[in-house]
């Protein structure tokens, strides 16, 4: 089975693989103090946990990671614990097939590239992939498979951090719809500016982007996905498919076009 892990900035995301379907998938905090080992424990008590694989199940691992520090002790739990088991990291030099059109390509955060590279299999371009995590992150890919560029929001925790700590009667909240976008008390109104006010971003975003990638904007495919996506699915009036898996998906890709 194959491992996949997406590192980032707030949770890592871990799947495994038998064939194109992921049959377990797990979610913990990003924490850069996490050592190797630690790492180590962390992942093999989750699989020991899963009634439906043992360690020994593990034959191959992807992994991209946009936290540094985080990366190189991934990089070393690889090595220690699962020496013997082929690891592939999204880094410079590794195949994608996903030609990056930015002024420098090196700039482009290596998840982005593998949802641009997972969209393209999944549902063709051109697309944009909104990717709901500590940042909204918007991502064009051409008919041609070309990753063209993208756009950077704050996330919506990230959001919400703000006005709890900025606002002195203003606190963190549960994130559920309001009964409705003119609120009757202070939790629905933060509710409804976040909920909806996110909704009315993407769309916006979304609208402008897909009139710069092609002549006809109805023919690009928005593909959302992220931990943070199912908050605005029903109140995006521009979302088409919501795919959770997308950037696992793209490292399995990936995986396969370096490995023999």
């Amino acid at each position: 089975m194959l491992l996949t892990i997406d590192v980032g900035n707030t949770h890592t995301v871990l799947g495994l693989f038998e064939g194109e379907e992921v049959i377990e998938h797990w979610r913990i905090n990003t924490d850069p103090r996490r050592t190797a080992d630690e790492i180590a424990v962390v992942l093999q008590g989750l699989v020991q946990q899963s009634p439906l694989l043992a360690e020994t199940d593990i034959s191959g691992i992807a992994l991209c990671s946009t936290v540094p520090s985080v990366l190189h002790e991934m990089r070393e739990m690889c090595r220690r614990y699962y020496g013997d088991v082929p690891a592939v990291i999204v880094e410079p030099g590794v195949k994608t097939g996903v030609p990056v059109r930015m002024d420098n390509p090196k700039e482009v955060g290596a998840d982005r590239i593998v949802n641009a590279l997972a969209a393209v299999h999944t549902h063709g371009g051109p697309a944009i992939v909104v990717d709901f995590g500590t940042a909204t992150t918007f991502d064009a890919v051409s008919a041609k498979g070309e990753y063209v560029g993208g756009a950077i929001a704050p996330g919506i925790e990230i959001s919400i951090d703000a006005l709890s700590s900025r606002g002195a009667q203003l606190h963190k909240i549960e994130l559920v719809r309001p009964r409705s976008v003119i609120a009757k008390n202070t939790v629905e109104a933060l509710q409804s500016g976040i909920i909806f006010g996110f909704a009315g971003q993407v769309d916006g975003i979304v609208e402008r982007m897909s009139e710069e990638l092609v002549d006809e904007p109805d023919e690009v495919t928005v593909i959302a996905t992220g931990g943070l996506a199912p908050l605005v699915l029903e109140e995006s009036r521009s979302i088409d498919v919501f795919e959770p898996w997308l950037t696992l998906i793209g490292l399995r890709l990936i995986y396969q076009r370096n490995t023999p």
